[in-house]
């Protein structure tokens, strides 16, 4: 069965054209499907285009937030509701062609994947909205080590298993690839045709850039980091402390070649870059002790890629 996820906010004029041709699309695959809408408190007549469509589309669910909570919780919603063994997540905004939906699949089974990411290389957006994706793309593949063109796509097609396993808050939502290739699942991409939007308007703002690069820092230090955090805060208290040492010497020495002014100020700074590495290490350690305590028998079976008569607790 394939599950199809859609998030909107305020996309009333799109959503019948988008029924029609995802219906379109998945009724000639041998497969059943369900399309399931998430409307993040949107204050159009979304729902009510919606309720009309699930009357006459068994296929379509659908679920109704009382407030906007953002892409990721819609998305969160969606997953937990969706039956599908495969689940298509995609905008409802008519640029994500549903014709693409049979690529994926054939991607995803012929190559073994358990996620395959939209990537829009030719793009139908402003320029201030292409520029910073790029930069942010890059810097994402960079740091995670998670190797995609296109995080920011929301076309993407997982294993129901991927969704079950993957945990997603916030503005998380463009990094679900990244943290399921962190558990082990294997992540590909397609390049897919992008459309120019038709109606409503983005929802792209300059604050989510900056919001963006704040998860991606929490993302990389959860997926890099997660099991051995003293190699990131011991090796930052590391680095300070080491720097405090050297200064403190240095300190001394502009001291006794009579600058006692620059030396106090010196030397208080260099304590305090001492000091402060010293405790750094210490949380690391702390936190080195906490997830060392954690049972093998106790950690998450998604982490697991198979079993020999082995049942969980």
């Amino acid at each position: 069965m394939i599950s199809v996820v859609i998030p909107l906010y305020n996309e009333e004029q799109s959503l019948a054209e988008l029924h029609r041709q995802l219906t379109a699309t998945l009724g000639a695959l041998a497969e059943h499907y369900e399309i399931l809408f998430v409307d993040d408190g949107s204050r159009d007549g979304s729902w009510s285009v919606i309720e009309s469509l699930a009357a006459d589309d068994p296929a379509v669910r659908a679920i109704r937030f009382r407030r906007n909570f953002g892409k990721a919780r819609a998305l969160d919603a969606g997953f937990v509701r969706a039956e599908g063994d495969y689940v298509f997540t995609m905008d409802a905004d008519l640029q994500d062609d549903p014709a693409e939906i049979p690529r994926f699949l054939e991607k995803l089974k012929s190559e073994g994947l358990d996620v395959v990411s939209g990537w829009k290389r030719k793009r139908y957006d402003p320029w201030h909205k292409v520029g910073p994706s790029r930069i942010f793309n890059w810097m994402v593949s960079t740091l995670t080590g998670c190797r995609l063109h296109d995080h920011n796509c929301g076309f993407k097609l997982y294993r129901s298993e991927v969704v079950r396993n993957v945990e997603i808050y916030g503005e998380l939502h463009r990094f679900v690839p990244v943290l399921a290739a962190a558990k082990g699942f294997e992540v590909g991409e397609i390049e897919v045709h992008h459309r120019p939007r038709t109606f409503g308007r983005s929802k792209y703002g300059w604050n989510r850039m900056f919001k963006g690069f704040m998860d991606l820092l929490a993302v990389a230090a959860r997926t890099r980091f997660g099991r051995r955090p003293m190699h990131l805060i011991g090796g930052v208290g590391f680095a300070l402390s080491w720097f405090g040492a050297v200064g403190i010497a240095v300190s001394a020495v502009i001291a006794l070649l009579g600058s006692w002014a620059v030396a106090a100020v010196a030397m208080i700074l260099s304590w305090i870059g001492l000091v402060g590495g010293l405790v750094l290490i210490a949380i690391g350690l702390a936190m080195e002790w906490q997830v060392a305590s954690i049972p093998t028998a106790a950690m998450d079976p998604s982490d697991w890629t198979g079993r020999i008569r082995v049942q969980d607790k």
